[in-house]
């Protein structure tokens, strides 16, 4: 991104880009089938407002990771207890809810799929140094508990399944618990 002091209307063009870009998504397939100009149609701006916050496609594409990744990996640090956890995880699906719209359709491509596997990643090191996993099998209901939520995000936000994003955070808190305590 390029501006760093953002007013208020910057937001609302910075708004306006990632939810045309994350419709372009879901109808295109894929980030390199989208133009700049087919999203600043769709998002009803000029190209010159465009390239004042992006130079690319890619770069809306990455700010949209970075968003998500902000906010889990600067609320994850605070987590040093169980009760830290499920905060954490209230938190974090708090965040989904408020952003539903633009991650379902941002799922709907592949694209995202290779942004899940960096965040599973990321999430599965510092979940380990959180739990402070001392054997093999911690590593692996680590893994199991990080791989799961995100392949029941993923399923969520592709209507694959019925389950509201309450019943999920409810259901990985009691998974939590049974698997770490």
């Amino acid at each position: 991104m390029k501006l760093k002091g953002i007013n208020n209307s910057s937001k609302k063009t910075i708004h306006a880009i990632k939810h045309a870009f994350a419709e372009l998504l879901e109808e295109k397939g894929a980030i390199n089938n989208i133009t700049v100009t087919e999203l600043v149609k769709r998002a009803d701006l000029t190209r010159g407002a465009f390239y004042s916050h992006y130079d690319s496609i890619y770069d809306v594409a990455q700010e949209i990771e970075s968003d998500l990744q902000e906010i889990a990996f600067s609320n994850i640090k605070k987590v040093s207890s169980m009760n830290d956890m499920y905060d954490f995880i209230d938190l974090m699906f708090n965040y989904l809810k408020d952003n539903e719209e633009l991650y379902r359709k941002l799922m709907q491509s592949n694209d995202p799929i290779m942004f899940i596997n960096r965040l599973s990643k990321k999430f599965s090191h510092v979940f380990s140094e959180i739990i402070a996993a001392k054997n093999e099998e911690q590593e692996i209901n680590i893994h199991f508990y990080i791989s799961g939520t995100f392949s029941l995000l993923v399923k969520y936000y592709r209507n694959e399944i019925s389950y509201s994003l309450d019943t999920i955070r409810d259901y990985l808190k009691e998974l939590i618990t049974i698997l770490f305590l």
